[in-house]
């Protein structure tokens, strides 16, 4: 019988998503998957034919706690640390509950996206069985870089690589006792009282083009390239093909899984910035809700649409800077800038703008119609960025992430 993953995937959609299209990818190798997240995601997990085990918990719900009050948009550690317990870890029992279920038992490995490796470390442990860490942000400690769900700016090379230490020292004084019920409830011993990294293969899905790897990230530390799910049967509305159809190709704007405090407000400075602009849009309505009530007849409200599709149809690209959505973003080819957020957002952004391909980072908090409407205006119009931004989608183009991982996971695991 073909081996069995088991793969550890929370957050919002845009944070199990790449893991989906991996699980997908290794099912299509021959590998029987497990992808064990929030019940929310039910549909897009079985939609690949991967099979799905619950959290029981709400990712929409977790999000909008999450950006409440300070939430993911400070830069202080303490806060940030807060506002993660607040969030995921009020619903502690129901993740030691599905992660030391019975049916997790005939994993032959874990596959864990979870931070620091935690609850998938010791279910390893338990199982007698290989753990792999995945991830789509950088969070291997580096001189190159300070951690980036703490910061985008650098404090050399020692001090880069203490800000992941912190970052590991403030998870685990959240989490420590919530890991340490979860490893008596497997039987297993205490957990350290400082938080260790797993000596275990480290699987980046997202590109080396984008994140250049440092040299002092160890031979098992790897970067293969973005997952990106396919959706051979997704097909386009006849209004979404009318509107395309019917002028200059448009601007994207969408924040995925954010949530807007005043949906209306946001609305009315999107379209208030796309008029000044003398732009198309397409506004992406999302969890923010934005874009619901009647709009004008440049302004296309979107329900769905995957962006492997509809980006490479846009002029220019405006979105909240989540990984897999600023990867889409570079490989659609057209000039693309992040509205952050918070969290590792203003990273991606700076990355995006390092790269030529579009322009540093705007904030949520201090956004205006009138700098919207300025950055638009460069996006669609400087041949510099529509070139670079050209180039890059080239070269992301070229690597194949999913066989990559999947190859490297083989490695760790053996074949089917």
């Amino acid at each position: 019988m073909a081996k069995r993953l088991t793969m550890l995937a929370l957050g919002s959609r845009g944070d199990v998503q790449p893991y989906v299209a991996l699980g997908a990818g290794l099912q299509r190798a021959g590998y029987r998957v497990r992808v064990v997240t929030f019940e929310s995601f039910r549909a897009l997990v079985e939609g690949q034919a991967v099979d799905f085990y619950p959290v029981q918990g709400d990712a929409q719900a977790l999000v909008a706690m999450m950006m409440g009050g300070a939430g993911i948009g400070t830069r202080n550690p303490l806060r940030l640390m807060r506002t993660i317990m607040r969030s995921f870890g009020a619903i502690a029992e129901a993740y030691i509950e599905a992660f030391s279920a019975d049916a997790l038992a005939d994993s032959d490995a874990i596959l864990n996206q979870l931070p620091g490796g935690i609850f998938g470390v010791d279910l390893a442990e338990k199982l007698r069985v290989p753990h792999i860490m995945l991830s789509v942000i950088p969070l291997t400690a580096t001189r190159a870089f300070a951690n980036p769900l703490l910061t985008t700016r650098s404090f050399g090379g020692v001090g880069n690589r203490l800000s992941y230490a912190l970052a590991g020292h403030l998870l685990w004084a959240g989490f420590r006792p919530i890991i340490g019920r979860f490893r008596r409830k497997l039987g297993l011993g205490a957990p350290p009282w400082v938080m260790q990294t797993p000596d275990c293969p480290v699987i980046n899905g997202f590109s080396p083009h984008v994140v250049p790897p440092p040299t002092d990230w160890g031979a098992q530390v790897h970067t293969t390239g973005y997952w990106t799910l396919d959706e051979p049967d997704w097909q386009p509305p006849r209004d979404l093909l009318d509107f395309l159809a019917a002028g200059a190709a448009p601007v994207f704007i969408g924040f995925g899984s954010m949530i807007a405090p005043d949906p209306a407000a946001l609305t009315r400075l999107l379209l208030d910035a796309t008029a000044r602009a003398g732009c198309r849009a397409i506004i992406s309505r999302g969890w923010a809700n934005i874009g619901t009530d009647a709009l004008p007849p440049h302004v296309f409200a979107l329900d769905y649409a995957p962006y492997a599709w509809l980006f490479p149809r846009m002029s220019a690209v405006v979105h909240h800077g989540g990984s897999g959505t600023t990867g889409l973003a570079l490989r659609g080819g057209a000039p693309s800038m992040v509205v952050a957020f918070g969290t590792d957002q203003p990273y991606w952004g700076q990355r995006t703008a390092a790269l030529g391909a579009g322009l540093a980072p705007l904030h949520i908090k201090t956004l205006t119609a009138d700098a919207l409407a300025t950055a638009i205006k460069r996006l669609t119009h400087d041949a510099s960025l529509r070139n670079r931004a050209a180039d890059v989608s080239a070269a992301l183009r070229r690597e194949a992430g999913i066989a990559e991982a999947v190859r490297l996971i083989g490695e760790s695991v053996g074949a089917p």
